[in-house]
């Protein structure tokens, strides 16, 4: 149970710091609605969310309400479509990305994700039509994201998928253009992908989960900066406590609010995933975490370790207050989405290398990173292979939200809004990798995969 010191503390940082229940997210197997007639088991895809999903927006209003704590989203989850749609007649996806749209609009959510695939070892008839379908899927529709999983550390990295989701992004950004292609910010590619995630756009039901579920997902950089700045004198060590015992409480709070809703719905829990998820909102921001450590600007030597400090004591604070930590769990990186690295940006402190870097030690990888629309599609393989190499060699889970910006230059702004916020377009390299990238074939597992 909560003490009433940890209410009041709680109170204090919704009210002064930002703190918020960033998403409640349902997942929901799909994998009964499989049918060789696509419009049946597109008709048992919008049957079965609606139904299991009927009451999710108003358990999260009534929550909100009834704890005083804002619970900025309701989402959805589903099972790999690639998985479901496989058994069905069809030589397009389209039509199962419109009734997942038709369903979270019906059930009143925001995103629905699980228009995805797992291809880091190789792709199936079905993998490739749900490729082949993301552009105009994504096009065409609001609420639906989609994720491609292209390399594991068990596995390797499958260059051939990753080529391919480069020609997908740009063509789904050349789709969107009127909108600076916005379509690319419902898009992650990724490598060791966790089943279990609530964030989007990178979320969906993985095969090893229950029949429904409740994940919840937690952010408050604004309170990890105000622990920071109460510290100004404190060693790192003494700062890496103090954001761990933060992190207990904040988790706390998370895990309250998910057993409740699940509760409601008739669902089981699943996970809090504590992962620090800045806002355009001034104070909540990753990037200020780093630079009230003692950095002028994010993306100053020192920056990531910094950031692994950060990470590190997220996960332990977690790690100590639930046995029910999930997902990511640690701090975004996305550009547009944060204050501080927004401005980090434009004074040039920081540029893609240092980005790269940085998500060796941060929850995922390149995020919502802006860049020119001339861009090769082969570069942005490239940058979608490097930032797999990251998470294949360290184990970890990394992912690249890329948005060539159709029109755009270097040195000129999109804005994209709301939680998506504003940001600088980004310089790449400009040589060209596309003698690597045309390569194709799979990238082996490193030798410290070889476990049993």
């Amino acid at each position: 149970m909560l003490t009433i010191q940890e209410i009041l503390e709680t109170i204090k940082m919704v009210q002064e710091e930002n703190l918020d229940i960033r998403t409640i997210t349902m997942g929901i197997s799909l994998r009964d609605c499989s049918h060789t007639d696509p419009e049946v088991s597109c008709q048992k895809i919008y049957d079965k969310v609606t139904r299991m999903a009927d009451g999710l927006v108003d358990v999260g209003e009534k929550i909100a309400r009834e704890y005083g704590l804002p619970i900025v989203n309701k989402r959805i989850s589903v099972t790999p479509v690639s998985m479901v749609a496989e058994s069905s007649s069809t030589d397009s996806y389209l039509p199962f990305a419109q009734a997942l749209d038709r369903a979270a609009r019906e059930v009143g959510v925001n995103y629905i994700g699980g228009f995805s695939a797992l291809v880091h070892k190789g792709l199936t008839r079905g993998d490739e039509l749900l490729i082949r379908s993301i552009p105009q899927a994504l096009a065409e529709t609001q609420r639906v994201c989609a994720s491609v999983n292209v390399a594991t550390t068990r596995s390797g990295i499958n260059m051939d998928a990753v080529s391919r989701m480069g020609q997908a992004i740009k063509e789904l950004a050349q789709l969107t253009a009127s909108d600076n292609g916005i379509g690319c910010t419902k898009l992650v590619v990724f490598a060791n992908v966790p089943e279990d995630n609530p964030f989007m756009a990178g979320a969906f039901h993985g095969v090893g989960e229950p029949e429904s579920v409740i994940n919840v997902g937690v952010s408050g950089p604004g309170v990890v900066k105000r622990t920071v700045e109460e510290l100004p004198g404190a060693d790192l060590g003494t700062l890496s406590e103090a954001i761990k015992k933060t992190a207990f409480k904040i988790t706390r709070m998370g895990e309250l609010v998910g057993r409740a809703a699940a509760e409601r719905l008739g669902v089981p829990f699943g996970i809090v995933d504590l992962s620090l998820a800045p806002t355009p909102a001034v104070g909540d921001s990753v990037a200020e975490i780093l630079e009230s450590m003692g950095l002028e600007r994010c993306g100053a030597h020192g920056s990531t370790a910094a950031l692994a400090l950060l990470n590190d004591a997220v996960k332990k604070g977690g790690a100590m207050a639930s046995s029910s930590i999930g997902g990511l769990s640690g701090a975004f990186i996305p550009v547009s989405e944060d204050a501080g690295m927004i401005r980090a940006v434009e004074e040039q402190a920081l540029g893609i290398d240092k980005l790269e870097a940085m998500t060796c030690v941060c929850s995922v990888g390149l995020d919502m990173l802006a860049i020119p629309g001339d861009t090769p599609t082969e570069t942005i393989s490239a940058i979608i292979a490097d930032e797999a190499a990251i998470g294949v060699m360290n184990q970890k889970t990394t992912g690249a939200r890329i948005i060539p910006v159709p029109g755009k230059k270097v040195g000129e702004y999109v804005e994209f809004g709301g939680l998506l916020g504003r940001t600088p377009i980004i310089p790449v390299n400009p040589f060209s990798s596309s003698g690597f990238v045309n390569r194709g074939g799979r990238i082996p597992a490193p030798v410290h995969s070889l476990t049993n």
